[in-house]
């Protein structure tokens, strides 16, 4: 797939994989988030290789990510998103969004999925909205998985 780049200012939005900074990544998700709490690296390394991901940085620091998982024909997962705090409120998200629904390999997509419960203003603007028929909703979810289990003595 084709690396995308755009500018804005001093910031960019990059597609290139060998430009993340894991580590940046890695803090963030697995100190500041509710949903990746606790990740390990090797498991966020293993979701970067399988995933059309997207940097925000600001000059050279990685200020910002988000990631795809897709077939690239029919559905899109949108999922770890996020600004670090100090660069919110001068419009990134919204360009970062915008440049992913923007995509082309991204386009005549039957469905796109998100799962937040931050920042449902931003993705209404790019038409998410609430799962109309939840009753058709399941899943299989295992929301401790990255936090380390002690062994007790019975187990």
């Amino acid at each position: 797939m084709k690396i995308r780049e755009i500018h804005r200012n001093r910031y960019t939005i990059s597609t290139d994989k060998d430009k993340l900074d894991i580590l940046s990544i890695h803090k963030f998700l697995a100190n500041e988030t509710d949903w990746a709490n606790g990740i390990p690296i090797n498991t966020l390394k293993t979701s970067i290789e399988n995933s059309l991901n997207f940097g925000v940085y600001y000059k050279d620091k990685q200020i910002g990510f988000a990631r795809i998982i897709s077939d690239f024909s029919t559905i899109a997962y949108l999922g770890d998103v996020y600004i670090l705090k100090e660069y919110r409120g001068k419009g990134l998200s919204k360009w970062l969004i915008n440049e992913i629904m923007e995509h082309p390999n991204l386009q005549g997509l039957r469905r796109w999925i998100l799962l937040t419960n931050t920042a449902e203003w931003l993705y209404k603007k790019f038409g998410f909205t609430e799962v109309p028929n939840p009753e058709f909703y399941m899943e299989k979810h295992n929301p401790n998985v990255y936090q380390k289990r002690t062994k007790t003595a019975d187990s």
